[in-house]
């Protein structure tokens, strides 16, 4: 039958990316309590398109990403993105997923058991000679404002925030060791479940416990630049936290970056640059 993806254009315009967004599709990810578990994904992959394409084979994507769905991580991730590269004959592929993962967490307490959902997921690209990949973990928490507490004659007013991670490694590690790592570094973790008794104790964990967005970034920053739970250490990664402010009609934001190599750093991105802009030419 006739391939008018294929055919040629005249226009003289690449495109960075080209492919399929918002795909929601189930996927199978590593439990480290059971294995794996079974979760929802919502998908995006690309390829850049060189101008003389008119466009690509959007059905391609979902069948090579159908194989690896009961299966998806890091080098199986990284795999079903250079089959996507080749199989386009693209110069680059890139890839993102997100998903709600699910851990069992008992109350401080009373031991009930509850599930929290965290936000979690894969970004990636894969290019001729190599490839770079990242994990996203999005970690709900409560904090206490120490101005607040220090200036207040009774309690002091607290809100929920958001912390998310983004790192980059070549080694594996368990998303649940960045979670407990977030959770220590604020002023207390949210339960699905808490009895009368944990209420109290965790209300008066926090209290004892007061930070501004800004403390938690940097002990997350710090958490994460001494993990531990992997062979070796994070080359890069982001933390951000989103505070949603109780009595302000604003929210409370802090962010930074983290490179063990800077000048390393630098010098790939540069030429990451590059090479997409050659793909695209």
């Amino acid at each position: 039958m006739l391939d008018i993806q294929s055919s040629r254009d005249t226009r003289e315009v690449p495109l960075r990316k080209v492919g399929i967004s918002d795909l929601s599709y189930p996927v199978k990810v590593l439990d480290r309590a059971k294995g794996t578990q079974m979760t929802t994904a919502l998908v995006n992959l690309y390829v850049n398109l060189p101008q003389h394409f008119k466009g690509t084979h959007m059905s391609r994507f979902i069948e090579i990403f159908h194989r690896y769905h009961e299966d998806l991580g890091m080098k199986q991730f990284l795999s079903m993105l250079e089959e996507i590269r080749t199989s386009l004959e693209a110069e680059r592929s890139f890839g993102a997923i997100s998903f709600p993962f699910f851990l069992e967490k008992e109350a401080p307490v009373s031991h009930e058991k509850g599930i929290m959902s965290y936000r979690c997921g894969w970004e990636g690209e894969a290019f001729e000679g190599g490839s770079r990949f990242f994990v996203n973990v999005s970690v709900p928490v409560t904090t206490v404002c120490p101005c607040s507490k220090a200036i207040s004659d009774r309690g002091a007013h607290n809100q929920r925030g958001i912390v998310s991670v983004k790192i980059e490694s070549k080694s594996l590690f368990w998303m649940e060791d960045v979670i407990h790592a977030v959770e220590e570094s604020a002023s207390s973790g949210l339960y699905s479940v808490l009895k009368r008794p944990d209420e109290k104790f965790v209300t008066e964990q926090a209290y004892d416990n007061p930070s501004f967005v800004e403390d938690v970034v940097r002990e997350v920053y710090i958490a994460l630049r001494d993990f531990k739970q992997c062979d070796r250490a994070f080359s890069w990664f982001s933390v951000e936290c989103k505070n949603f402010e109780s009595i302000h009609n604003h929210n409370a934001y802090a962010y930074t970056e983290f490179c063990r190599d800077l000048k390393e750093a630098c010098r790939a991105t540069e030429e990451g640059f590059k090479a997409t802009e050659e793909a695209c030419q």
